[in-house]
């Protein structure tokens, strides 16, 4: 009964997920000025407890984040996902840490800001930096690290909706 029981919420949070996938960008989101300091800070608070537990530092611009044109459900989600999978994918014995930054560039004629999520953690090789934002591709077991397969893709699609494009920089140390 237990394993039954175990299947069926793995399933749940499956369709939650594809659900809340397949729902970015679609015509029910609302675009506003989106202060990302405060969908940062809900991102966080909801993380607080996996934070907590693995004694991570989550290292924050020193100066407030900027606005952005977007939805501020979707950017909480984003900041969530990028944080919680540092929290999650973490090197044994070793704290998170975390650091988050900014900076203004430009991109053909259109003014863009670049974020950056780094952490100490297990990392990506190279070979696999373009399919960890393919929907449920996993680089690891489910025994090994828990999750669907979604949270890097839904990551994309978030980024890409709001404009903007993600990567990994594995060349990064």
């Amino acid at each position: 009964i237990g394993f039954a029981v175990d299947g069926a919420k793995r399933m749940q949070v499956l369709i939650n997920d594809l659900l809340t996938f397949s729902r970015v960008g679609r015509g029910n989101t609302a675009h506003t000025e989106v202060d990302l300091q405060t969908s940062l800070d809900a991102a966080l608070t909801n993380l607080a407890l996996a934070i907590s537990e693995s004694d991570a530092q989550v290292q924050s611009p020193s100066e407030q984040l900027p606005h952005v044109d977007g939805d501020p459900t979707l950017l909480t989600m984003l900041w969530q996902n990028l944080i919680g999978n540092a929290v999650k994918f973490r090197r044994p014995g070793v704290a998170p840490h975390i650091v988050i930054d900014y900076r203004e560039g430009a991109v053909e004629d259109c003014e863009m800001w670049l974020f950056t999520v780094s952490d100490n953690g297990i990392g990506i090789g190279e070979e696999f930096a373009d399919k960890v934002f393919v929907i449920f591709q996993r680089l690891h077991s489910r025994d090994a690290y828990s999750g669907t397969g979604i949270g890097l893709a839904l990551c994309k699609k978030i980024v890409e909706y709001h404009g903007g494009t993600i990567r990994i920089d594995t060349a990064y140390t």
